[in-house]
């Protein structure tokens, strides 16, 4: 058996890359997990960047980044004050590892 195609579906729909918003072929994608755990596959949906999204995405521990995601407003409120309610989220991370909490 191969067990290659045991992991790939029969067709090859089109996707949406969560990083630039291109629409390319399933097969020219990588999945993407928002929490980290791409291999439990039962019950799932997923995401997907296209591959020159996914060489530059960041591969480090996304810990708490939901959250933080969720708590700055994304997807709810407009792109400027998303990104400013994440910087100030962020801010206030390093000030509290600054001061030792």
């Amino acid at each position: 058996m191969d067990f290659r195609n045991a992991w790939h579906r029969a067709t090859d729909e089109d996707v949406c890359c969560i990083a630039c918003g291109e629409t390319v072929a399933r097969s020219d994608a990588r999945e993407y997990d928002k929490y980290g755990d791409r291999w439990n596959r039962d019950g799932k949906s997923f995401e997907y960047l296209c591959k020159p999204c996914y060489r530059e995405y960041c591969h480090f521990d996304r810990t708490g980044l939901e959250d933080r995601l969720e708590s700055a407003g994304a997807g709810t409120v407009s792109r400027d004050a998303f990104l400013r309610r994440l910087r100030d989220l962020a801010e206030d991370t390093e000030q509290t590892h600054a001061d030792g909490r």
